[in-house]
């Protein structure tokens, strides 16, 4: 009986099953499919969303209706940005982003190059850094811009400074020190530091920069003396200190600024500091406000405590909406108004939580006024877990964030303006989550509805999001990885069109690194249109150069880095444009893995040699330990891509289970070398190194959460992470703190390791090399690797075919095969080498006429390697009667392999086949 493959497919099958015994009296059988691999635009979909809304008066939910997600196309502008904070869009849609190591990044909207043109001293550490940048809403005439960094030195102070911006040129004379932001700079975290422009008034958000780790499970309310830094009530709840707020000032001219009515507190700094708009936040990491109603909105970072909430613990991120100035909770209320206790950190006991009405500041390190304004419940939240009161925003870490609120009417003539949809609706988005949001509100600003926008993007961590003048939505991706420059990072555009639909730009070319002189050949085949009538024209932009043509040729003469511009055009004005860079003066490495053994399969104590060779043109001699190379055997239900996409010297047997730590949030919290808000792996790795229960007591901290061994920053729970990947990633964690032997470059093995262990295992001899950089360009890596997978194939693995599959039930015997095998039909298994096989053993079942098994390479016409008649019979009970039947195999080399199946004498079915092993001519 053939062995089911995943708890999962138990489940189905026990389904099916019972499904047979009830229902039917004979197989369950699936039509033939063709397997072929789909591509998919990410955005287009014809996604259309729909959001239930009560009509006016009437209490009837009505439906609305979205646009066709086909409608919504867009481009990368940007990739590889070394952790981009905010983004400042010009007139002329060049952008400025700030990175936060202190890079002022331009990109040229015209040329589509992108250049550093300042480079900022500032202090990264925790989380701090160039966090903000906007430019002046007058700055076609004045060139003003404004950043907000922390400066570097001695000095622990953020500065707000204007700039003038002449084209590329950052002119360093023309700063302006706005405002000077006391901070410390011992304990993390939360900086925050987002600039946005509304009505000429300039609004700035300043994180608590409290200690957030020794919290004991609760706020930072640590009272104690010389606990100062460990207090929010110092901080986010003391009117006389900036941090913890929303601040709301007027740029003047000569580089000053003034205090504009309708802020908090009285212009003559007696209550608090006069600039504040709103104070009790926490980390108000991205901010807006909404053009008509003046509301200001802001995604607030919420902390990680143990105390019981109405959604689970009290661990809420907020996305909040303040109408007019005022006091938003933090650290006493957070959510609904929902009351923390008031901890006493010397006791260790809770007392009563404030009064959200008439909440005081009684803390001894409080500068501010003791009786703070009235607490405002936040507008939309939620926790770790699932939410109740918005279940779309899913679980798991959180760092939510305000975009902008769209008006149709605010976009009159813009080509890309947003449909009559989306109009009055705030958009926010999730950080770690990686969603964007559109939320409904009411004709008052009352919260109604939320909806998924464009889910098909899938933006890697979304850091901002801005409206352009002409309607387009820029993004802004942060990427992967904490701390790091991530080549999912960058700058996207999406534009909707009504009428005339932009064309798809798509550039397809062979090698895009290479040493000089080199030649490529680059189409835009691949470019579409959805307008079908359209005719399209395409032109190519290499430096100063212009070619037209679908497909063209071009040779780089020198070493250097050239972006390579396409743009498709129609004949109604639309244009879409796609570019793609070369790398020219550095030969990636070549790396072979030689072999006389098969390529594709293991079998018994069979014999396996290999020789691994690299060379590299301009490196010349190759030092060994430069030469990285894995050998191992990968059980039961091991991801190989995963394996094989490992990083150079990462333990194979884990190179599966990085690949599924990645996908979860653990990165958010966790680098592999160095502390970010939890410890870095390799530390973990160290501290628990020959623990015999570590796997398991790690295991258990990754699904349930927990805090207290590295800091009392609480790690969220994974609750519906089973249990044997939570052992996996325990497993991969304290990996890495080992050193693994060096494999040798060639040897001479016997393959055994997988004796006794099913046939779902792999071998996997991996070997790669990362040469040293030439002539101004980057290091290259090259990876290559063999995969020796059981001889054993099921049938219904075909990766293309037009057979049925018949799926495992109790009246099959629980055997899954596939039938319905007419004349001339096929099923075909990729990339098989077929050194050493000198014949093929399939499990067939005589149920049918009868017919000819064909084994064709490279199509179902290809050369004939060898063929096998089954003879037709009738089977009353079709869990018995397999036999099997020897195909003679003659050929060489790694193919495409098709079975192809005739009889054309009968139109009905042949015959049922189960699997097929390959046998070799090793004899043990």
């Amino acid at each position: 009986m053939k062995k089911l493959k995943s708890s999962i497919g138990l489940f189905v099958v026990g389904l099916l099953s019972l499904a047979s015994v009830t229902r039917h009296d004979k197989p369950i059988f699936r039509e033939p499919t063709l397997r072929e691999p789909t591509l998919r635009e990410p955005l287009f979909r014809n996604h259309t969303p729909q959001v239930a809304t009560p009509a006016p008066s009437s209490g009837i939910i009505e439906i609305a209706e979205g646009p066709d997600s086909s409608r919504f196309t867009y481009t990368k502008l940007v990739s590889g940005l070394d952790e981009p904070m905010e983004m400042a869009i010009l007139p002329n849609y060049d952008m400025v982003v700030a990175e936060r190591k202190g890079a002022v990044r331009y990109f040229s909207n015209a040329t589509r190059e992108l250049s550093t043109i300042a480079q900022f001293n500032v202090f990264s550490g925790i989380e701090d850094g160039l966090l903000g940048v906007a430019v002046d809403p007058d700055f076609k005439h004045n060139n003003w811009i404004y950043f907000y960094y922390g400066l570097g030195g001695e000095k622990s102070v953020s500065q707000l400074a204007r700039f003038e911006l002449k084209g590329k040129n950052l002119v360093q004379d023309s700063k302006k020190v706005l405002l000077e932001v006391p901070t410390q700079r011992k304990y993390c975290c939360h900086s925050a530091g987002y600039l946005t422009f509304s009505d000429g008034l300039l609004y700035l958000s300043i994180g608590d920069n409290t200690n957030a780790e020794e919290i004991e499970g609760h706020t930072p309310i640590d009272e104690r003396p010389g606990r100062e830094l460990s207090d929010d009530q110092a901080a986010t709840a003391n009117s006389k200190d900036y941090r913890g707020k929303i601040l709301r000032i007027k740029p003047e001219a000569d580089g000053t600024y003034s205090i504009p009515d309708g802020n908090l507190f009285p212009k003559d700094g007696s209550q608090g500091r006069p600039e504040i708009y709103a104070m009790g936040v926490r980390n108000p990491f991205r901010i807006s406000v909404d053009p008509k109603t003046k509301y200001l909105y802001w995604g607030d970072v919420g902390p990680d405590t143990e105390v019981p909430g109405s959604e689970g613990k009290m661990s809420y991120d907020e996305i909040n909406q303040a109408r007019k100035p005022g006091f938003f909770g933090y650290p006493y209320f957070l959510g609904d108004n929902e009351v923390f206790p008031d901890y006493d950190f010397a006791t260790k006991k809770e007392g009563p939580g404030k009064d959200p009405q008439k909440p005081v500041n009684d803390s001894p390190h409080n500068r501010g006024i003791r009786e703070l304004p009235p607490a405002q419940p936040a507008f939309i939240w939620y926790g770790k877990g699932a939410s109740k009161k918005y279940p779309l925003v899913g679980k798991g870490g959180a760092s939510a964030m305000a975009g902008p609120v769209y008006y149709s009417d605010l976009y009159p003539n813009a080509p890309y303006k947003l449909p009559e949809y989306y109009n009055g609706k705030l958009f926010i988005f999730e950080w770690i989550r990686k969603w964007i949001m559109a939320v409904t509100m009411d004709a008052d600003g009352n919260y109604v509805s939320m909806e998924p926008f464009l889910p098909q993007l899938k933006v890697v961590a979304p850091i901002d999001m801005q409206i352009a003048p002409d309607g387009a939505i820029y993004l802004l991706a942060y990427g992967t990885n904490w701390f790091a420059r991530n080549t999912d990072s960058g700058i996207i555009r999406v534009e909707y069109a009504e009428g005339n639909r932009n064309p798809i730009a798509s550039v397809t070319t062979g090698k895009t690194i290479a040493a000089a002189p080199f030649t490529a050949i680059l189409s835009a085949k691949g470019s579409k249109d959805y307008d079908a009538a359209d005719k399209l024209s395409y032109e190519w932009k290499i430096g100063t150069k212009k070619l037209a043509g679908q497909e063209i040729r071009h040779t780089f003469t020198k070493p250097g880095i050239y972006n390579v511009v396409l743009t498709v055009s129609d004949q109604n004005g639309g244009k879409g444009t796609a570019t793609t860079e070369f790398k020219i003066g550095n030969t990636p490495p070549d790396v072979k893995i030689n072999t006389k053994a098969n390529r594709s399969f293991y079998w018994d104590n069979a014999p396996f040699d290999y020789n691994i060779k690299v060379t590299d043109k301009e490196d010349g001699q190759i030092k060994r330990e430069k030469i990285h190379a894995g050998f191992s055997y990968l059980a039961f239900g091991k991801d190989l891509a995963g394996a094989l996409s490992g990083s150079e010297g990462e333990n194979i047997r884990y190179a599966a289970t990085a690949k599924l730590y990645a996908s979860l949030d653990c990165k958010a919290c966790h680098t592999m070398e160095t502390k970010s808000i939890g410890p870095a792996l390799k530390e973990i790795s160290k501290k628990y190194a020959g623990n015999a229960g570590a796997a398991d007591m790690l295991a258990r901290k990754i699904i349930t959460g927990g805090s207290g061994s590295w800091g009392s920053y609480p790690m969220p729970p994974h609750a519906d992470l089973p249990e044997k990947d939570a052992k996996e990633i325990a497993g991969y964690i304290l990996s890495l703190g080992q050193t693994a032997g060096q494999t040798p470059l060639s040897a001479q093995l016997k393959l055994t390791e997988h004796i006794g262990k099913g046939n779902e295992g792999a071998y996997v001899l991996q070997a790669s090399y990362t040469d040293k950089g030439a002539n101004g360009i980057d290091p290259q890596k090259t990876a290559s690797h063999i995969v020796l997978r059981s001889p054993l194939i099921q049938m219904e693995d075909y990766q293309e075919g037009n057979v049925g599959v018949v799926i495992a039930t109790q009246n099959t015997g629980y055997v899954s095969y596939i039938a319905n095998i007419t004349n001339g039909k096929y099923a075909r298994f990729d990339q098989i080498d077929l050194s050493h096989i000198r014949s093929i053993r399939m499990r067939i079942q005589e149920h049918g006429a009868g017919g000819t098994i064909e084994l064709r390479q490279d199509g179902r016409e290809g050369q004939l390697l060898g063929k096998v008649d089954v003879p037709g019979g009738r089977l009353d009970d079709l869990k018995t009667g397999w036999k099997e039947v020897l195909l003679p195999v003659s050929g060489s080399g790694v193919h495409n392999l098709y079975l192809v199946f005739r009889n054309e004498k009968i139109k009905s079915p042949m015959f049922h086949i189960d699997w097929m092993h390959f046998e070799n001519d090793f004899n043990p």
